[in-house]
């Protein structure tokens, strides 16, 4: 039995397709996705609804508040810890999101690379633009960072000042032999910018804003909190703290997210080994799944 990863970029349909698998194997679920860690980001997040997860628990979804941290280490001891759950109990795995980073950890391991250096992080830390240092000592990473992803940018800084070699480098030469048996499925649709459009509308009509407000009321802002700098909850609360009106703010979640996705998209690809699957192509998807896990078996209730 082998583990099926199913990635893709925001809004590509992840969801949909391994709720279908969930109907029909009922296997474990394993979430990559490194923002839905966060209790309270749930509208904003793309979280499925607490009906369904309590019917189908997702391992990584809502283990962290907002200002604690969660990063690929945590994310691959709690995904091989599911997976040999799985294999222990002869169920199904899913891993399923859309975090590059996440997937490289569970099917590459890390990269050898120094450990920190305080004195050398405090100094790329008042740097005035760490994004666009990287860019110039290693273009290759910037391209799949966002410019607010301060950490992997000033490690990816870290990493060629202490090495002389770039971090992307060292990643396209780490190629261990995969650590789970898995299939790989890279989900994805082409029109894919106008399904994020309308999606940011609907999380609008589910009350996105008054997620945003509730974070902000408890004391978590983009200055403060690492997972309020990303995408609608940066430029929500922009809005509510009178920075920007609404449909500017709208705007600029929109076209971030579209932008997020790109990178997504670039990063995956970089990984390797992920099936490239329209995600409306249900036939597709079910067929890799019973390649992985035999039969149907549909859970007992």
């Amino acid at each position: 039995m082998k583990v099926l990863a199913i990635a893709g970029p925001t809004s590509s349909g992840k969801t949909a397709a391994a709720l279908e698998l969930a109907e029909r194997w009922d296997p474990i679920f394993v979430s990559a996705d490194a923002m839905q860690v966060y209790r309270g980001m749930n509208i904003g997040t793309g979280k499925i609804s607490p009906e369904i997860l309590a019917r189908y628990p997702h391992a990584g979804i809502d283990i962290r508040d907002p200002h604690e941290s969660f990063n690929a280490v945590d994310f691959a001891e709690l995904a091989d810890g599911e997976i040999r759950r799985g294999f222990e109990e002869s169920r199904p795995v899913v891993v399923v999101g859309g975090t590059g980073f996440y997937f490289r950890a569970l099917l590459e391991g890390f990269v050898d690379a120094p450990s920190g250096d305080d004195q050398l992080r405090a100094s790329l830390e008042a740097l005035d633009d760490p994004y666009l240092e990287l860019e110039k000592v290693d273009p290759v990473l910037a391209a799949r960072l966002h410019p607010n992803d301060r950490f992997r940018i000033l490690r990816g800084l870290e990493v060629h000042a202490i090495t002389g070699q770039t971090l992307s480098s060292l990643h396209a030469a780490h190629r261990p032999e995969p650590r789970h048996p898995v299939i790989c499925l890279g989900l994805d649709r082409p029109d894919l910018k106008e399904r994020i459009d309308a999606r940011v509308l609907q999380m609008l009509d589910e009350g996105y804003l008054e997620e945003v407000r509730t974070l902000v009321d408890m004391g978590y802002t983009p200055e403060t909190t690492k997972p309020m700098r990303s995408l609608g909850y940066r430029h929500l609360s922009d809005h509510l703290h009178g920075r920007v009106d609404l449909d500017e703010a709208i705007r600029l979640t929109q076209r971030d997210t579209r932008k997020f996705a790109k990178r997504q998209r670039t990063l995956l690809r970089s990984i390797g080994g992920f099936s490239p699957c329209d995600a409306s192509d249900m036939k597709r998807i079910l067929e890799l799944a019973q390649s992985a896990w035999g039969p149907e078996r549909s859970r007992v209730s």
